[in-house]
């Protein structure tokens, strides 16, 4: 308690006592829902005779009764609510409040229940002391009945559902049976699967007589001529010749200086 600063123990000190009650989800999520001043019904008290237990009960407001979402319209939540009433037992149950801001709260009786304004640590404060606990149920109605099996049937709904389409979507999306890109990768891979593999010398010996012919070639041109696969060719080529990276025959392959023996002029280093 120490680091949260000193409590507040007025509630404690004026005698406050409370009701801990608890109320159906769906009469909290009504209750959200209220504007305005925030009123959400009333609370009636009866009490018959000096020894008779009270009798409680709870109206909620007429115009919190509509459930949003509902696609029946002729449900609503119930109005009537009457409370079982329970003892507290030998329990000892207090209420706290928090104050996260760290900022001094004004009571009705001008007296400050913080140390300074935004000051301190979060403070925390006894509002009272539970005298009472009850159970707060809806009154047994064909309408709570009704609220009941609609909960239930959009609970157990899918949270995805499938939906046949009455004709094709035509403004977003188009599927196609195969793309492009598809047909070029099966039109490759039967290509390649047509090029069986020779024996390394004559595809050497295509090499070099193309590379009489001309000094430069991609590889698309050299698949071409040896009908080889590229990785057989690639591999071919890597003992022989050499693979340019930049300049005027950039991506392109030319024979090793020991192998060259071209026709006419010798080739010219590019600077």
């Amino acid at each position: 308690m120490s680091e949260r600063g000193e409590m507040d123990l007025t509630g404690a000190k004026q005698n406050t006592g409370v009701w801990l009650v608890k109320v159906p989800k769906y009469l909290s999520q009504q209750w959200a829902k209220a504007s305005g001043r925030g009123e959400v019904g009333k609370l009636r008290i009866c009490k018959k005779g000096n020894l008779g237990k009270p009798e409680v009960s709870f109206t909620l407001n007429e115009e919190l009764t509509e459930i949003e979402g509902m696609k029946n319209k002729s449900v609503s939540v119930p109005r009537d609510h009457p409370f079982t009433m329970q003892s507290v037992g030998g329990q000892m149950l207090t209420v706290f409040t928090e104050n996260s801001s760290g900022q001094s709260e004004e009571r009705s009786d001008c007296s400050s229940s913080g140390s300074g304004a935004g000051a301190g640590p979060d403070k925390l404060a006894l509002e009272g002391v539970v005298v009472q606990r009850a159970e707060c149920r809806p009154a047994a109605s064909e309408n709570y009945m009704k609220l009941k099996k609609l909960q239930i049937e959009e609970s157990t709904k899918p949270s995805r559902l499938a939906v046949q389409l009455e004709k094709a979507v035509t403004s977003n999306y188009k599927p196609v049976a195969n793309h492009e890109y598809n047909r070029e990768y099966e039109r490759r891979k039967k290509e390649e699967g047509k090029r069986a593999r020779v024996d390394t010398q004559l595809v050497l010996d295509m090499l070099f007589s193309a590379f009489e012919k001309h000094q430069y070639y991609n590889i698309k041109d050299l698949v071409d001529i040896t009908k080889q696969p590229v990785k057989h060719l690639k591999e071919t080529l890597n003992d022989i010749g050499i693979y340019n990276l930049k300049g005027k025959h950039k991506n392109t392959w030319e024979l090793k200086p020991e192998y060259r023996h071209y026709q006419g002029e010798e080739k010219t280093e590019d600077s």
